[in-house]
């Protein structure tokens, strides 16, 4: 299996899940769990501490994980995502100094608007092909003489 076999396997498979929203929603637990691993005087902790700290940005990140691999459910786990995100504001260093909570707002959004049944979207580069195809078959059909010219009848 060449590179582009798997590029293009891989960005079908990317096109049939919400997989931009769930990445967010991984990316954003993981800074949060990192922040909580900031060192003593970088750390705010503001609100609750311990335990909630550390779960909260799991279950994100586990929900993240779940909308890429179980599309189907892909609501449920949105909006869960998105209780837990805001969650964070009060047990996890304000969210991941608030840049783990927006990725997770996000996230979840982008997870909750995701339609699986839209048309995939076409590469440039067959864009452009087609542009050019018709083209082409317009100068054809230009240089043909077979268009009436402007007056005359059809």
């Amino acid at each position: 299996m060449t590179f582009t076999q798997w590029r293009d396997g891989f960005r079908k498979w990317r096109g049939r899940r919400p997989f931009a929203g769930g990445l967010l929603l991984v990316l954003g637990g993981g800074e949060i769990l990192v922040t909580m691993k900031a060192p003593l005087p970088v750390i705010l902790h503001v609100g609750m501490q311990g335990l909630a700290g550390y779960l909260l940005p799991t279950l994100m990140m586990l929900c993240g994980l779940l909308i890429i691999f179980n599309p189907a459910q892909r609501l449920f786990y949105s909006i869960i995502a998105i209780l837990l995100s805001l969650g964070t504001w009060l047990t996890s260093n304000i969210g991941g100094f608030v840049i783990g909570l927006t990725l997770g707002v996000v996230g979840s959004s982008l997870a909750f608007g995701w339609v699986p049944d839209q048309e995939p979207r076409k590469s440039r580069r067959k864009r452009r092909k087609e542009a050019r195809a018709t083209e082409l078959k317009a100068n054809a059909v230009l240089q043909g003489g077979s268009l009436p010219e402007a007056g005359e009848p059809a």
